[in-house]
This record gives structure tokens, sequence and C-alpha cells, in this order.
């Protein structure tokens, strides 16, 4: 089979692109609230639009892949994301933006189903773990650099009357009260550059393995019999559950208890966090290599628990370093959950990858709960409900019995000399 290079830095380009968009409504919260003038609640509903077109996409998008191939389906979900984008950056207002948000998830969301297995015939089997963890740096690497786009492009917007290039146009397309209307435009010129690259790239032919096909619909439905399945299903629910419901309200918790302002410092707070999360990343990988990946998520798991009191509970200054260390403590917990719940079950891989995809839809419901209880008693105490879906994650490093257990790098005894 004929590897692709060129292919490889395709998908890392995409896997850039789809951070780039994905991790934005964060550092947006706090500008959302004052241009559309929302509750805690309307605004929840936002990333509540963008994370429940996961639940909506990844499954039917498995389907489709096995009809359609890669280049039709990466075209259609950048095409889809473009024209989300367009919707907000031309008629900016609260329904726009979660028509906007719905439709960019659906691209994103088909984006992550047709990546990973051309990743692995572009980049070889030999290769597919260092590239995927590679992929992941890179989606790191993107949710640490948006937050700081964002900050960049407003307060340029806001200044002086710029006299030329990309960000006059910007300027003159954006209103003046609503600087940050500039990412959607961003966004729509991006995702217009990915149609154009993959519509002149060539793919390599991919055959999708067993454990990669989407099975139908009875296999989900025998799946889902399985009380493990239900078990991970609801762990992976609760991960980007939690991690959502940080990331998307640490700028606007920053500047209302505690008055940072939200396009410097509550940016920057929100970008330190997805980078020491990509840190961390890197700590886990070696960390896994020399213990139980139960232990390593039980100990990360608990840090975070302490990150996120501190971050609630501690002064200014200490909320600035403890939110982002619970970005670097929740590292380690996607691809620990995700591979004890693979090496939980015998057969249906591909199939049990896409239902706990689809329990990305956490990162909709999370913070929108969070929202609603800090309507009604301070957004501090509705933060205290990340607690469940963290204490939930803590609790698989006790529960937890793969059929296979991660290898560990151990030192060999000396024969003893009789």
């Amino acid at each position: 089979m004929k590897r692709s290079n060129y292919t490889v830095g395709l998908i890392m380009l995409t896997f850039f692109v789809i951070s780039f968009l994905t991790n934005i409504t964060g550092p947006l919260v706090p500008d959302i609230i004052k241009g559309f003038n929302l509750s805690l609640t309307l605004v929840a509903l936002l990333p509540f639009a963008f994370f429940i077109a996961y639940g909506v996409m990844s499954i039917p998008s498995g389907m489709l892949l096995e009809k359609y191939n890669e280049k039709k389906m990466m075209t259609a979900a950048f095409s889809v994301a473009f024209f989300g984008s367009l919707i907000l950056a031309l008629s900016p207002n609260y329904l726009s933006a979660v028509l906007s948000l719905f439709l960019i998830g659906c691209g994103m969301a088909i984006l992550q189903v047709v990546i990973n297995p051309l990743l692995r015939t572009a980049g070889g089997e030999e290769h597919y773990a260092f590239n995927s963890i590679l992929a992941q740096l890179i989606f790191g690497l993107a949710s640490f650099v948006s937050p700081l786009v964002y900050s960049g492009m407003v307060s340029k917007l806001q200044g002086q009357e710029i006299p030329g290039g990309l960000m006059a146009v910007l300027q003159q397309l954006t209103p003046a009260n609503l600087p940050w209307i500039s990412l959607y435009w961003l966004f729509a010129i991006i995702s217009l550059v990915m149609i154009a690259i993959i519509l002149v790239s060539r793919f390599p032919k991919v055959e999708l393995s067993q454990d990669e096909k989407a099975g139908a619909f009875q296999t989900y439905i025998d799946l889902f019999k399985k009380r493990v399945v239900i078990l991970y299903f609801i762990a992976l629910f609760c991960y980007v559950g939690a991690e959502q419901g940080v990331a998307n309200w640490i700028s606007q918790f920053l500047f209302t208890y505690h008055g940072y302002d939200p396009q410097n410092t509550g940016a920057e707070i929100v970008a330190y966090f997805w980078g020491l999360m990509t840190a961390g990343g890197i700590l886990g990988l070696l960390l896994v290599k020399l213990m139980d990946s139960r232990k390593v998520l039980i100990l990360f798991t608990a840090l975070a628990l302490v990150c996120l009191t501190l971050g609630l509970f501690g002064p200014g200054k200490v909320a600035l370093v403890a939110f982002p260390l619970v970005g670097f403590f929740a590292s380690v917990m996607y691809p620990i959950i995700f591979s004890l719940a693979l090496n939980s079950v015998k057969e249906h891989h591909g199939s049990f990858a896409g239902i706990l995809v689809t329990g990305i839809v956490g990162g909709a419901v999370v913070p929108l709960i969070v929202g609603s209880l800090g309507d009604m008693a301070g957004l501090r105490y509705g933060m205290l409900f990340i607690y469940i879906p963290v204490g939930y994650i803590l609790s698989i490093g006790f529960w937890a019995r793969p059929i296979v257990t991660n290898k560990i790098i151990t030192r060999k005894k000396k024969a003893a000399i009789h």
C-alpha cells in the first residue's frame, strides 16, 4: 500500500483546524454575553449546539464513509463549516450563533470520523501510534493558539482604523461593537482554503479495517446491552463535559469574581489551559509506560480536583495558576479512558469507538447545566457541578477491569546464582 507523507501533513493540518475552530468558544463567552445581552443559561446553549452536533453526526458519518470516499467527505465537512461560519459573520445575532455553531460542529464531527482511518493508511500502520500522538500534540497546539489569535485580533480591531490588508477588510466587515465576530470571517476563509487544498490533493485508497468499519444498526443495539459499554460511554460523556465545563467558563469566572479582562487575561488563561493539557499529555505518555494506566488516571484526576477547588475558592492570583493546571492533569483522561474502554470488549471495536465518540455530547450538556445553576446560585456554585463528572472519572481507576492492560517497562531481575 502506497504511503503518502503529503496526506499525513494534510491530516495534521486538518487536526490543527478542527482544534482551532472547536476550542474558541470559552474565551468568547464574556463577549457573547455582553454583545447579545444573554444569561449564563442562554450563552451555554452555544457550546450545547456545537457539541450536540457530534451526537447527531458521528455514527451517520461512519456509515457515509463506507459509501463515499474521504475526499468527498472532507470537502463536504469543510463546506458545512464554511456556511456555518458565514451565517454568523453575515448576520450576528443569537439565533444565528446557535445555528452557526451547530453546523460547524457537524463539519468537525465528520472530519473526526474520516481522518483517523486515513491517517492509518497514509502514514502506515507501523507508524500509526506515533502519528496519532503527533496529531494530539498539534491539536493541543491549536487550542493554545486560537485564544491568543482572538485576543490579538480583537485588540487590533478595537484600535485605530487599519490602513490596509486582511485586517482592514475584517474591520470593515465586522460591527464595531462586536469585534469577536471577525473570528467567524476568519473561520470562513480557513474553511475555503481547506476545501481548495483538499480538491487539488490526491488521496490514497483506504481499506477500512474490521475495527474501523461502522457496524450495522443491530451491532450498536447489541453493544448498548453490555454494561461495560454504557459505563464507558458515560465516562467519555463525563470527560468531555468536565473539560468543556471548565474551559468554557474560566474567562467568565475570572471576570465575575476577580475582575480580570476577558479579552486579554481571560483569553490567555484559557490558552494556558489547553497548552498545559498538551504538556500533560506528553508526561502522561511516559507515565503509562512506567505504571498501570488506572493508577495514572487516579493520580491525575485527584490532582485535577485539587486544582479545580483552588481555582474556584482561592484568590485571583491562585485561580490564574490553578485553572490551567486543571488542564494539565485532565490531559491523560481521554486517552486512558478510550484505551481502557476498547481493551474491555472483545469485538466490534469500530462500532464501540463510534459510541464512545458520541459521548462528546457531554461537552454540550455539562456547560449548559453549569450555566443554568450559575443563573440560580452564581457561577462559582454552578461550576461545583463539575465535581460530579470528574468524580465519576476518578472511580474508573478503581472499577475498570480491561481484558488487556497497558504494557509497562519493568526492570529485569538478574537470574539468581546458585
